[in-house]
């Protein structure tokens, strides 16, 4: 029986490998044992945010094309934020089309735990919650406080 890395790209590999060695602070990702293509993955809602104190699990895979195409990725704790939508699917350039073969695993996660801290109004993938956040910042944050304390606890991931 083949190991579960065999057919996988040495970069794939190696990207691995320092992400679980070496996580960026707040972040954790761990590889599938059956399919080290699929992630689990946690972000820790960043302090002096809506979202600190929670625990945000997001599920990241990576397609066929990876590195030329990117990383699939999306929250799967529920969250308010006007850049994520109900599905979890995140608004992130470089997701889409600002996506570049140098960013890697680390990069992505990074950018979005750098989106909790700075949600995006005017790029939404959350019409209502963008522009509650555009119409009354406070309330805004005050529901996404909400939703972190009753979907996010840091017990329950």
């Amino acid at each position: 029986m083949p190991p579960p890395a065999a057919g996988l790209p040495k970069r794939i590999i190696k990207e691995t490998e320092r992400l679980v060695a070496d996580s960026p602070p707040g972040i954790s990702a761990i590889p599938h044992d059956d399919n080290l293509r699929y992630f689990d993955v946690v972000i820790d809602g960043p302090s002096d945010s809506a979202f600190e104190g929670g625990k945000f699990k997001l599920e990241l895979f990576l397609p066929e094309e990876y590195p030329m195409g990117a990383p699939k990725v999306r929250f799967m704790t529920k969250i308010y934020h006007p850049n994520i939508d109900k599905l979890g699917r995140i608004c992130l350039d470089i997701l889409k089309d600002k996506w570049s073969p140098a960013l890697q695993i680390r990069t992505v996660l990074l950018s979005i735990q750098a989106l909790l801290s700075a949600p995006n109004p005017d790029d939404p993938l959350n019409n209502e919650c963008a522009q509650h956040y555009k119409q009354n910042l406070l309330d805004a944050q005050r529901v996404s406080r909400e939703w972190t304390q009753k979907y996010a606890k840091a017990d329950d991931a």
